[in-house]
């Protein structure tokens, strides 16, 4: 008989708050308050990526408290639920959805920081963290708002392979005929089959770190069965094509250190094949002013569930003031 594993205790326990952007009611955990704020230790604001929620977070957050005086004092942290995804709403109310748009990201993630729901007294730069999607986002917002951005951290935000304006009519028909039927997502019969789901996705996540996911990642339909916290639509093509060009010229506008982490069992050709080349993408951070570079191994493409404490020990060290 297999024993349970023991249940994770989060370190440092999160507030659950939702604020007014843009018209949609946001999600937000919260770890501390605005008084912890000082020039030294902005608020840090980690950004998720497709099919996650801000919760995601809290092993990292747990493993930066840990650090104690190495990391610093305990900083006022902020992770968001993208639109569309955990508790945060699609689109404003009255009004609905069938596909996302990038820019929104950029418009929700603007908004947020200047939210008064959030406490804070003035528009201070930040510490950005983003994974995936989310770290896709943050590299753009951080060129387009240098003076946001005190630090900035990308966790395996690689972009999208080199599009071609050919590939229009192609893409532009792709869209129109997903919008035929509805997107849909699977649910399950318990959280257990959800903390299951999560563990078939990512073999390397700990079975307590997946219990605990589970009913945030979740929640119990009319049906009694658990639903994914994320907009069927979400699974959409985007009709716009992924433009490179403009996407590196706010890459170079980037003032902020920028510290890249990636693993070392992330296999991108799972993803796109051969359509995107290492040789490209690393011409493409050969573009961003101020980059430092950092592998963990073991690790995969989740690397705040992978590797929490190696990935705490090096956003400490990016984030602290020098």
């Amino acid at each position: 008989m297999t024993t349970p594993p023991t249940p994770y205790a989060p370190r440092r326990r999160a507030r659950s708050l939702f604020v007014p952007i843009r018209g949609l009611r946001c999600h937000a955990m919260v770890w501390g308050d605005p008084s912890m704020v000082t020039p030294e230790a902005p608020p840090l604001v980690l950004v998720h990526g497709w099919m996650d929620v801000g919760a995601s977070f809290q092993f990292v957050v747990d493993a930066l408290d840990a650090l104690g005086a190495a990391g610093g004092p305990p900083r006022y942290v902020i992770a968001p639920d993208w639109r569309g995804f955990g508790l945060s709403e699609s689109a404003p109310a009255g009004s609905l959805t069938d596909t996302f748009w990038f820019p929104d990201y950029l418009g929700d993630l603007d908004a947020l920081l200047r939210s008064p729901g959030l406490g804070l007294q003035s528009e201070p730069a930040v510490d950005l963290v983003g994974h995936s999607m989310g770290g896709n986002v943050v590299m753009v917002y951080a060129g387009i708002r240098p003076e946001r951005i005190r630090r900035l951290v990308n966790l395996e935000g690689f972009g999208l392979p080199q599009s071609h304006p050919a590939q229009a009519p192609r893409r532009y028909a792709q869209w129109l005929d997903q919008l035929r039927e509805p997107a849909e997502l699977r649910d399950y019969a318990s959280l257990d089959a959800v903390a299951g789901r999560l563990r078939k996705t990512n073999p390397r996540l700990r079975p307590d770190f997946a219990d605990w996911l589970a009913p945030h990642w979740s929640r119990r339909n009319a049906a009694g069965r658990f639903e994914i916290l994320g907009d069927p639509a979400h699974k959409h093509v985007n009709p716009m094509l992924y433009r490179k060009e403009e996407v590196l010229a706010c890459w170079a506008k980037i003032t902020a250190p920028v510290l890249w982490v990636e693993g070392d069992e992330t296999d991108v050709t799972k993803w796109w094949g051969d359509r995107f080349p290492r040789a490209d993408f690393e011409a493409r951070l050969d573009i961003v002013p101020s980059l430092v570079r950092h592998l963990l191994s073991p690790c995969g493409h989740m690397l705040h569930h992978d590797q929490p404490e190696a990935l705490a020990r090096r956003l400490a060290e990016h984030l602290r003031d020098s």
